[in-house]
């Protein structure tokens, strides 16, 4: 499957310099307790066509995770993030990461550590200090789209030291229909041992029904936007063997 994620708006840290203790090289990556609820997400990046990286952070190491950053420039070499805000040191962290042409991959669950053979407790504080000082951190202005103006691959990283009250949700796209950089809407519907039936209604933002795909054979396949007739926003409804298991939306951008 494949996942084109676009954003209104988000806050990260975008980490400079270099960390005292040693980071794993990409889809591996460094995961420290370092005290006072804070938890520090490392990694050294090896991938010459990546396209996405966000962090994630369940419960459960097998499901229920949700994504607590998506990093502005996922290209860098050297980059982590410190999560002052998990619920407790024993969450399970990963990471997602999407690579050119859509195609994507997780990481493995990691619980945070506190390593204190290789990184002494004076030291690893010195290390979040740095990384919580202003002057080793990248900083944004604000920035605030208009959803008629947003494009597929959008996203703003936004940094700040000032608590922005009243801010609007990120955008999720769905994992399985959604836009592509090349402007074809991608289809990605889940791969089972069992055949099952998967049926796709598609609809203007109204509601207005547009049409349907009945008992679809491929599980990886690409609709033209001439279908659409129109740039914009449009809903979906996906069936499993007749039971809606996702109803979503997707934006297709202009041609001129």
């Amino acid at each position: 499957m494949k996942k084109l994620t676009l954003f209104f708006f988000f806050s990260a840290l975008s980490i400079t310099g270099s960390i005292a203790y040693s980071q794993d090289t990409l889809p591996k990556f460094s995961l420290k307790n370092v005290g006072k609820n804070r938890i520090v997400i490392s990694w050294v990046n090896n991938f010459q066509n990546i396209r996405q990286l966000s962090i994630q952070r369940s419960f459960d190491s097998l499901k229920g995770y949700k994504t607590i950053l998506t990093v502005a420039d996922p290209t860098s070499l050297q980059n982590g993030y410190v999560d002052g805000k998990a619920t407790n040191d024993h969450m399970f962290y990963r990471l997602y990461i999407m690579l050119e042409g859509g195609v994507y991959l997780f990481s493995k669950a990691k619980k945070p550590v506190l390593d204190t053979a290789t990184a002494p407790k004076t030291e690893i504080t010195s290390v979040v200090d740095s990384l919580l000082r202003v002057d080793s951190v990248t900083r944004v202005n604000p920035v605030v789209f208009r959803i008629d103006n947003l494009q597929p691959g959008d996203s703003a990283t936004i940094p700040s030291p000032v608590t922005i009250k009243n801010r609007p949700t990120a955008f999720v796209p769905s994992l399985y229909i959604y836009t592509h950089k090349d402007g074809y809407v991608s289809v990605n519907l889940p791969v089972e041992e069992k055949t099952k039936k998967y049926n796709i209604k598609f609809f203007e933002e109204d509601e207005t029904p547009i049409f349907e795909l009945k008992d679809i054979k491929e599980r990886n396949f690409k609709i033209d936007k001439v279908n659409f007739y129109h740039a914009g926003w449009f809903r979906f409804e996906l069936y499993e063997d007749g039971k809606l298991v996702e109803k979503h939306k997707f934006y297709l951008e202009k041609d001129f």
